[in-house]
């Protein structure tokens, strides 16, 4: 069966995209520019896609038999404020956009559409606030009122033979570059100062994960709903302390954060359905493969 997976050449949708080739399924990667040759581990097709709320793109859906809107506007570099001196721009693209691309999905038969949110739709909340589904939201940013509206809209597109549902994901690492602990990484290497910041975060792995849970499971268990995805807590420390160690770095790592201060996603309801993060092990193996990256080999050669 075939996917269209919006955004799928961004940081989140690499690892959707590769998550879903790995399970044999074909992907049609929607997007302005077709992605580079060998992007991917195997060949996927392209349909040229926009957020303009003015453009119908059906014709993008004729050979999907799903959907997964992993696409947004922003200014590079940033989610929340990613609307830089321009929010209607940034409204009329991620929401107005958003909620056209579920509607030509639903009129050209696609059967079950994702859309890929945020946990920044919950808002801010106390120190030690576990975040669940059927907590009220409040979101204080841009970004997360538009996140929000936009779920609102798709659940609201939900129909028999039209499945939706939608995924608050937390920051997502991982292994493919570029990577967004690179500038970090860079940053602790030539020494500067950095802040001791601690934060959610999922492996882009297991969100795509995530997305095959919704593609393949039961209809009336994901139509309509929203899921929380997150796995582990780290700091700046944890990040940097095994390239530290791997590239014998003698420079000063940030003290470590009081994690108890954070606000976790309860992740209960998709694990319902069978997902299972890969923990602090994945982590681990995944940081060790970007802490050695571009060393020496043992021949010397880099």
């Amino acid at each position: 069966m075939k996917v269209l997976v919006s955004g799928g050449t961004g940081l989140v949708g690499r690892y959707i995209v590769e998550e879903l080739l790995d399970a044999g399924y074909s992907v049609i990667i929607g997007g302005r520019h077709a992605p580079l040759p060998r992007a991917f581990s195997r060949p996927v097709d392209f349909a040229p896609l926009s957020l303009d709320p003015e453009r119908d793109h059906i014709e993008a859906f004729d050979d999907a038999y799903f959907f997964v809107h992993a696409a947004f506007h922003h200014v590079t570099g940033k989610y929340r404020g990613g609307e830089g001196d321009d929010p209607e721009t940034f409204s009329r693209l991620n929401l107005d956009g958003t909620v056209r691309l579920f509607e030509a999905a639903k009129r050209a038969g696609t059967r079950r559409a994702i859309f890929i949110s945020s946990r920044a739709a919950y808002g801010e909340h106390p120190p030690g606030t576990v975040l669940r589904e059927t907590m009220p939201e409040k979101p204080e940013t841009l970004y997360g009122q538009v996140k929000l509206d936009a779920e609102r809209s798709v659940a609201h597109l939900a129909a028999p033979g039209f499945a939706t549902a939608s995924l608050r994901l937390t920051g997502v690492y991982g292994h493919l570059s570029p990577n967004k602990w690179d500038r970090l990484i860079d940053d602790y290497m030539i020494g500067r100062p950095l802040p001791s910041r601690a934060g959610t975060e999922v492996h882009g792995r297991d969100v795509g994960q995530a997305v095959r849970l919704m593609l393949e499971a039961e209809t009336a268990r994901i139509s309509g709903e929203v899921f929380n995805v997150s796995d582990v807590t780290l700091d700046t420390w944890d990040i940097l302390e095994p390239v530290r160690w791997e590239r014998d770095c003698a420079n000063r790592l940030p003290l470590a954060s009081d994690k108890s201060q954070l606000t976790q996603m309860d992740t209960t309801k998709i694990q319902a359905l069978g997902w299972k993060p890969g923990g602090m092990p994945l982590f681990q193996e995944t940081i060790h493969t970007l802490a050695v990256a571009g060393l020496p080999n043992r021949s010397g050669q880099a």
